[in-house]
């Protein structure tokens, strides 16, 4: 079955911050309040996590968004990045990509790594900026440079499809093993989509399963429907269609539309 290549969304919000909550998280919560309002804009941040997520407090998607443009106005970049995100999703503000390429650049000038990824994601997309591949390129460049790899496995990705860059599957799949080996899953999916079809290297359909497999149980959807499909096939392990059935149905459950089709198709013909 066809293995499927895409480029990531990488607007996530960043989970780090200063404040480390108790059972209840009331006492953090407290403490935060206490910061943000003493001038502490890490304490300001730290609350607008907990309202994001609801960790102590009520879940407030509109009291985080307040708590970060305060934060990244008194030159917080996490609080920055975070306002961005919420811009892409409309979460707690009105969806406006161009205010989040506006925060992700601040982010990114001021050393945030994912906010480069992001902006570089919406350079690649066209989303809130003309689009311009090779500035996509750029900005995933130096954040690959920096040693995130969401950077390292999105530019994998533009030199895998000639986007911004000349095609150079070589090198997409050097960036590819970069990833997976420092823990970016869908790296290794991809990286085992390459083996699987013989793109820059020969087809080993052994080294495809092993690849897989690390992406499914690292939490990569795409990596469990396409181990699914090599079990499902009998390529580089023993046909086992019922473990098929059961990788496609996480993957399925897990988000990935690939597993769901996949599953679907094989109802249809054991009832034949």
């Amino acid at each position: 079955m066809k293995k499927v290549v895409v480029l990531l969304v990488f607007a996530v919000v960043l989970l780090v911050g200063d404040t480390v909550l108790d059972k209840s998280g009331i006492e953090s919560s407290f403490g935060a309040e206490k910061a943000c309002d003493s001038g502490n804009m890490h304490g300001c941040y730290d609350l607008g996590l907990m309202y994001a997520f609801g960790n102590g407090v009520e879940k407030d998607f509109g009291k985080a968004a307040e708590l970060y443009k305060k934060a990244c106005d008194s030159g917080n970049m996490r609080g920055c990045h975070n306002l961005g995100v919420m811009y892409t999703s409309g979460n707690g503000v009105e969806k406006d990509f161009s205010k989040a390429v506006e925060l992700f650049k601040k982010a990114c000038d001021g050393g945030e790594m994912p906010s480069c990824s992001n902006l570089g994601f919406m350079y690649a997309n066209g989303k809130g900026v003309e689009k311009n591949e090779q500035k996509a390129v750029e900005l995933y460049k130096k954040v690959c440079d920096g040693g995130e790899m969401n950077g390292c496995y999105n530019l994998g990705f533009m030199y895998a499809n000639g986007k911004g860059v000349e095609k150079n599957v070589k090198k997409a799949m050097d960036l590819y093993n970069k990833a997976c080996d420092g823990g970016h899953m869908r790296g290794c999916s991809n990286l085992g989509s390459m083996y699987t079809n013989g793109d820059g290297v020969k087809k080993d359909f052994g080294k495809a399963v092993q690849l897989f497999k690390k992406a499914c149980d690292g939490g990569d959807m795409l990596g469990c429907s396409n181990l699914g499909s090599m079990y499902a096939d009998g390529k580089g392990v023993e046909k086992d269609l019922g473990k098929a059935a059961e990788l496609y149905k996480k993957a399925c459950d897990g988000g990935d539309l690939d597993g769901c089709r996949n599953l679907v198709v094989m109802y249809e013909k054991a009832m034949e």
